[in-house]
C-alpha cells in the first residue's frame, strides 16, 4: 500500500510539473481596435521574435469592440498559432480598460504591453526584460524621451510639443519623476502590479500614468529605459479631443487619492 500510494504521489507531482512548464513566462497584451490593416504585420513579427526565446509566450489580442476585419485576422492567426488567447469586448470600452482585462486574465510572470502598430519594435522587449530581472524592478517602461536619438521617424512637432506638455502635468498630478509615461512598451511583474490594474479606474488612452502612480504609491520600484520608436501616422490619438479628457483624468486620478478612494498600499496583497 505504501509503494501504491508513493507511486500514486510520484505520478501527481509529474502531472503538475508538466503543468508548471507550460504556464508563459511572458504574457504578451496587445489592445485591437480596428487594427485590420497593421495586425497582419505585427502579429507576424512578434511570433518569429518570441519563437526563437527558450521561455514559453502567450499572446492576448483583446479586441475592443471594432468594426473591420480585426476579429477575422486575430482568428486566422490563432487557427495555426495556439499560444494567442482572443479576448473580445461586445463594444468598443477604450484602450485602458483593454489593457487592464488582458493584464489581469494573463497567465504568465511577466506582462508585456504593446501598442498594436508596434511604434516601439518588438524586438526592443528583450531589453524591458533583463532590466526587471536585473534590477529586481516591478515594472520597466519604455521611453522615447531618455534618448531621442533612438527616435527614427518623429511625430509632427506640435505633437511632440503637446507630449513635452502632458508629461509635465503628470508630474504635478502623480509625483512621478518619469519623462515619458505614453510610450506603448511596458513590462509589468504580474504578482506585484496585478491590484494596480484591479485598483485602475481610467480607461481611455490616460490609463498609463494611473497604473505606473497607483506601483510607485505601493512602493513597487519602476525603471525607466529608453527605446527604438517610429511614430505611425496612423495613429488613433486625436490631438486635442484625447489631451483634454487625458488631462481630465489626472485630476480626477489626483481626487481620487487625495479622498481615499483608491484600496490600501499593499499593492501584493
Amino acid at each position: 500500500m505504501p509503494a501504491r500510494c508513493a507511486r500514486r504521489w510520484r505520478n501527481s507531482a509529474r502531472a503538475e510539473a508538466r503543468k508548471i512548464r507550460i504556464l508563459p513566462y511572458l504574457s504578451v497584451v496587445i489592445p485591437a481596435y480596428n487594427e485590420a490593416s497593421r495586425l497582419p504585420k505585427s502579429l507576424a513579427r512578434i511570433r518569429q521574435h518570441f519563437a526563437a526565446k527558450p521561455f514559453a509566450t502567450e499572446l492576448i489580442a483583446v479586441d475592443d469592440g471594432s468594426q473591420d476585419a480585426t476579429a477575422i485576422i486575430l482568428n486566422e492567426a490563432a487557427s495555426s498559432w495556439p499560444q494567442i488567447r482572443i479576448l473580445r469586448n461586445p463594444v468598443n470600452r477604450g484602450k485602458g480598460f483593454s489593457v487592464r482585462r488582458g493584464v489581469l486574465e494573463c497567465q504568465g510572470q511577466f506582462a508585456l504591453f504593446a501598442d498594436a502598430d508596434l511604434s516601439a519594435p518588438i524586438e526592443e522587449s528583450d531589453r524591458l526584460l533583463a532590466l526587471i530581472e536585473s534590477e529586481a524592478a516591478d515594472a520597466v517602461i519604455g521611453s522615447r524621451a531618455v534618448d531621442r536619438k533612438r527616435i527614427g521617424i518623429h511625430q509632427p512637432r506640435i505633437r511632440e510639443w503637446g507630449g513635452i506638455g502632458f508629461n509635465f502635468w503628470v508630474r504635478f498630478f502623480t509625483g512621478l519623476k518619469i519623462r515619458d509615461t505614453q510610450c506603448g512598451l511596458k513590462l509589468f511583474r504580474v504578482e506585484t502590479t496585478r491590484n494596480a490594474f484591479d485598483a485602475q479606474r481610467i480607461m481611455g488612452f490616460g490609463f498609463d500614468p494611473e497604473v505606473l502612480f497607483l506601483i510607485a504609491r505601493s512602493g513597487g520600484k519602476i525603471v525607466e529605459t529608453p527605446v527604438r520608436w517610429n511614430n505611425d501616422p496612423a495613429t488613433k490619438v486625436r490631438l486635442l479631443r484625447d489631451s483634454t479628457r487625458m488631462l481630465g483624468s489626472l485630476a480626477a486620478l489626483r481626487w481620487r487619492a487625495w479622498t481615499g478612494k483608491y484600496p490600501g498600499s499593499n499593492l501584493s496583497g
